[in-house]
């Protein structure tokens, strides 16, 4: 276990230092310590504190919740194929995001849309909440978080197709492909909160993922409540999620994949996942957005794609391997 976090730690703060040092001007790493100890020029301290360190740091902190989401909600709904959109929770805060945009209220200030999309995020999770304390069945989550995701993307389909204007549509379209550019780190400071408020939550809800490995009526003989419990992870997991939608729009696999990388090296157990889930899933979204960087492409690609292309074949991997097993 100490092996495997001290790996991942060390890993995702090279994939830090190297993020800002590369871009379309790459930066010696005597000029970037330089810079960061506010001892370079003012053109290199421009570029560090305003524009790449930032954006490191957003990427890491979105990867980083959505991992960490995805080992609860695996964890909790002991299916390796669950991730923070099965629950509704992502496709809720796009839409929020996606409505501000098309009625132009994100003009009214910088923080009206993260703010949208923390509340599409909480709303989202206040209703799986609601059902997790009303049944007992982790089906009927699933399928209120599926009716939610679909009943979301309609919407905001409907949106992009009564766009007022181009402008307008290529905003939406940009929200849902997933994208840490241009942060700054005030949108981090109004991320954060709500992260480490629903990465404290999962922690401390860990050990109840460990009993309910057993199965319900195991759990429940040692004592966990199982309202409670998945309460808290839905609730922990709807917040991390929410914040990192408000941060980067929508970015999908990463709470998949992190989860199922690491799960081989700590022996299955859920409760020890969280932490390490969290580091790679910042690793992996931090490389993604390196990756989108220095591609050779007329125009940038967006986060969100990337971390879809490299994904998405992990998670058929994954799901032919459950198939078959």
């Amino acid at each position: 276990m100490t092996r495997v976090l001290a790996t991942l730690a060390v890993g995702l703060l090279l994939a830090l230092l190297l993020s800002v040092t590369l871009g379309s001007v790459s930066l010696p790493i005597d000029r970037l310590l330089a810079a960061l100890a506010f001892q370079g020029s003012e053109g290199d301290e421009l570029v560090v504190w305003q524009i790449r360190l930032p954006r490191a740091l957003a990427a890491a902190m979105v990867g980083a919740a959505l991992g960490m989401s995805g080992a609860a909600l695996q964890g909790l709904l002991r299916n390796p194929l669950a991730e923070p959109g099965i629950l509704g929770v992502s496709a809720t805060a796009a839409l929020f995001a996606t409505f501000v945009l098309y009625f132009g209220f994100a003009t009214a200030g910088p923080l009206v849309l993260p703010l949208a999309a923390v509340a599409g995020a909480l709303l989202a999770t206040l209703v799986v909440a609601l059902a997790a304390i009303r049944t007992r069945s982790v089906v009927t989550l699933i399928l209120i978080g599926v009716g939610l995701s679909s009943f979301s993307a309609a919407i905001m389909a409907l949106l992009m197709n009564l766009a007022p204007n181009p402008f307008s549509l290529a905003d939406m379209v940009n929200w849902m492909l997933g994208t840490v550019d241009n942060r700054s780190f005030a949108d981090l400071s109004f991320a954060a909160p709500f992260m480490i408020a629903g990465a404290l939550i999962l922690l401390m809800s860990r050990r109840g993922l460990s009993a309910l490995s057993l199965g319900d009526e195991a759990a429940e003989g040692l004592g966990l409540d199982l309202r409670r419990q998945r309460l808290a992870v839905i609730i922990g997991a709807g917040l991390a999620t929410g914040a990192a939608v408000s941060l980067a729009g929508a970015i999908g696999f990463v709470g998949i994949v992190a989860p199922h990388l690491v799960r081989p090296f700590l022996r299955y157990d859920p409760a020890q996942l969280l932490v390490p889930s969290a580091l790679l899933g910042g690793l992996i979204l931090v490389l993604a957005d390196i990756g989108v960087r220095i591609l050779p492409t007329d125009s940038e690609l967006k986060l969100g794609v990337v971390a879809s292309l490299l994904g998405a074949p992990i998670f058929i991997w994954i799901a032919s391997r459950r198939r078959l097993a």
